[in-house]
């Protein structure tokens, strides 16, 4: 067990206030004025900031920091979380056509357990998340109804809409931990 000495000191880029992971001028999912206007903008809007979110929390960090598994006896890492996001947003693609998209890291956990410090898989996990995301939201872009059902289980878009952003909001928590215990960096 580590000893409180062997623990990083917490600390933020925040000013205005200290608990924040960014003071607000300088956070991206700060946008000014009024709000989305409508339910399904509104839900990309939560999507994007959720995303936005979980990226943040892993700037700054080299490839061994994104790949050590910080909260024992978890096996997740921040890179692990990345590619995890990767294999759902190719999953959440299954729920939308039907057709089942094949595991890019391999079976169960192998997107965990194949996070390793090297800078050229933290460089590929990071391309297949962008190019993933860009999948979903293309093949999501062509069903606007949120109500119309999709797939063979017959998911309302809503639902999936509502379950993407559940999805990295849980991760962005486990997130929070993660890198609070790199480096001790902490904010919203």
């Amino acid at each position: 067990m580590a000893r409180m000495s062997d623990e990083p000191a917490r600390w933020s880029l925040a000013t205005t206030y200290p608990d924040m992971w960014a003071d607000p001028e300088d956070d991206p999912r700060n946008s000014q004025g009024a709000g989305s206007e409508g339910e399904l903008a509104t839900l990309r809007d939560f999507l994007a900031d959720y995303r936005k979110t979980l990226l943040m929390k892993c700037e700054g960090l080299d490839a061994e920091q994104l790949a050590r598994r910080s909260v024992p006896p978890s096996t997740m890492s921040l890179l692990g979380l990345i590619r995890h996001l990767v294999e759902v947003e190719r999953d959440w693609r299954t729920w939308i056509d039907g057709d089942p998209v094949p595991k890019l890291y391999g079976p169960r956990d192998a997107d965990f357990d194949g996070a390793v410090a090297e800078q050229d898989l933290v460089d590929a996990a990071y391309a297949d998340l962008e190019r993933e995301q860009a999948a979903t939201d293309a093949a999501l872009a062509a069903h606007p109804d949120l109500g119309e059902r999709l797939g063979k289980d017959r998911i309302a878009v809503r639902e999936l809409m509502v379950h993407r952003i559940e999805e990295y909001a849980r991760h962005c928590g486990h997130a929070d931990l993660l890198r609070e215990c790199v480096d001790g960096r902490v904010g919203q």
